[in-house]
């Protein structure tokens, strides 16, 4: 069996954006829209976590979760293509089959 490496850092899950209002009545966000705040939502252990992200985290955890959905998408698309191959296979082994 072929060995591949798997890129440090790579984070499952989603980030989302909401806005909260802090509570005291004499700032900005009682009246209007709240304060930023940044979530990362993924499953771990089987169950559902959902974790704050500082403002001066939010790059990397976002780039490291991007990183993560590509290195997730690569290998989806590896295993869809050997689905086919043995699809094919199968298909071709039916074929030979029938002419006997």
């Amino acid at each position: 069996m072929q060995r591949f490496e798997i890129p440090d850092g790579l984070l499952p899950g989603t980030i989302c954006v909401s806005y909260r209002k802090c509570g005291n009545p004499n700032c900005r966000c009682a009246s209007g829209d709240g304060h930023e705040s940044w979530s990362w939502t993924f499953m771990l252990d089987g169950k559902k976590r959902v974790e704050h992200v500082p403002a001066d985290k939010l790059q990397e955890i976002r780039s490291r979760i991007e990183q993560g959905r590509e290195f997730q998408d690569a290998v989806r698309e590896v295993l869809a293509a050997n689905a086919r191959l043995i699809v094919l296979e199968r298909q071709q082994v039916r074929a030979r089959m029938k002419k006997r």
